[in-house]
């Protein structure tokens, strides 16, 4: 037996004989035919059956149950990809399925978000919440070509660690044999200490945030595209790289995505060559703001963004120089103006998409760091051998693949953009 996928079902002439296998999706019952709407990973295949005998088995059958097809295929306009299969021997390949909570055969779920994530190993199946992951997966592929691309080498580094990334609030705590760890809220530390072995990286992992949140931009535990690299001159360069990225990520959903795209009807941006910036001062200024304000507000971002588009024609706005005593210890500050710091934030279509700038490469300039921060040195010797030991300028940036993926779709809730999502409340299924 060869199976035959229902995506490829129009492409075959008209009496040939196939093999198909799927889910039932749909059974519509006429008083001379039954109609079984058979789906597999490629789409919906249309199954005519007129056997008495047929039918009699297939009304056992609930939807979701897994069946075996073996039909030849006639032209018919109004089925599926104007194909259907007639004729059908059906076999069962499970047990009779039970109800769905929710009409899969529905061309969207009318429930609550609550019922969906409480059912997501069954909701999850309906053609448009795996389109919606089908975006994610081809936007990891598309960021990890682009930057193989450019001769970064893609590491795993450790989700169980001694010490917290950047502070000590906001982390998951694990017993780890009777001592404390805590769950990673980033690579950052790690991947700094490897550019200092391949100059170049990136990884695509989850990262953890106990962050009492409870809004629709915010998770507990997300996936993480991070970059990192040495040798540069400033978080500019740094930009430069983050925008091929995207503009990877975006080639790679046009190329691997493409029904996705259809049936989810998402507009894809169009990258710039080079991302508009504009300096921290000045966007608050423009959007009205005090100009000692530390950080952009939700409507700040809204409000930039819609100026981008107007006077760049871009989706996409960098927000450089954000003040120092809002990022990291590990930020490089402006050069002439110690105020700001050489870091940026992506907005993309109204929400901050990405963060990243330039690190601190000095082993002086780190140990005046935490001292200005109050932070001991001890937690982070193993990080602080790298710079004991020689690290060129260096920099990075990280991108929240949920956040993208919602933000592409304009979806209202970021929880919809995640397969099983975790949240202040929720830690299963």
């Amino acid at each position: 037996m060869q199976r035959t996928m229902a995506g490829t079902l129009p492409a075959l002439e008209p009496g040939s004989p196939v093999t198909i296998q799927g889910w039932l999706h749909r059974r519509r019952t006429l008083a001379s035919v039954t109609f079984l709407i058979v789906r597999d990973r490629t789409g919906l295949a249309q199954v005519v059956v007129k056997d008495p005998e047929t039918v009699r088995q297939t009304q056992e059958y609930g939807e979701e149950t897994v069946l075996q097809i073996a039909a030849t295929v006639v032209a018919n306009p109004a089925a599926p990809g104007g194909v259907e299969l007639v004729a059908p021997v059906v076999t069962a390949l499970s047990g009779p399925a039970d109800t769905p909570p929710v009409e899969l055969w529905r061309p969207t779920m009318t429930a609550g978000l609550p019922t969906l994530l409480d059912h997501a190993p069954v909701t999850l199946r309906h053609p448009r919440s795996r389109a919606v992951w089908q975006l994610a997966s081809a936007s990891m592929h598309g960021f990890r070509s682009a930057l193989t691309a450019l001769d970064f080498t893609e590491v795993a580094t450790p989700k169980l660690v001694g010490t917290s990334t950047e502070s000590g609030a906001n982390v998951f705590t694990v017993d780890y044999f009777g001592r404390d760890a805590y769950l990673a809220q980033s690579p950052q530390l790690y991947k700094q200490v490897l550019v200092g072995v391949f100059e170049r990286v990136f990884e695509v992992g989850p990262v953890f945030r106990a962050e009492p949140h409870d809004t629709v931009r915010h998770i507990a535990e997300y996936v993480s595209l991070d970059a990192e690299l040495g040798f540069i001159r400033d978080h500019r360069d740094v930009l430069a790289v983050a925008r091929e990225a995207v503009a990877g990520m975006v080639a790679s959903i046009r190329r691997l995505a493409p029904e996705a795209v259809e049936l989810l009807d998402v507009p894809l941006p169009e990258v710039p060559e080079t991302i508009p910036v504009i300096h921290f001062a000045q966007a608050l200024k423009l959007v009205g703001a005090p100009e000692d304000e530390p950080d952009l507000a939700p409507a700040h971002e809204r409000a930039l963004s819609a100026w981008a588009e107007k006077e760049h024609g871009s989706q996409f706005l960098a927000v450089e120089g954000y003040p120092m005593r809002k990022r990291p210890f590990y930020t490089h500050p402006q050069p002439g103006d110690a105020r700001w710091s050489n870091s940026f934030d992506v907005l993309f279509r109204g929400l901050e998409l990405s963060t990243g700038g330039q690190r601190l490469h000095r082993y002086a300039d780190y140990r005046a760091a935490l001292a200005a921060t109050g932070q001991s040195e001890e937690p982070y010797d193993g990080y602080l051998q790298a710079f004991r030991h020689g690290m060129p300028p260096h920099g990075g940036f990280a991108i929240g693949l949920e956040r993208w993926v919602a933000r592409l779709v304009g979806l209202d809730n970021i929880r919809e953009a995640r397969l099983f999502p975790r949240d202040l409340h929720r830690l299963t299924p």
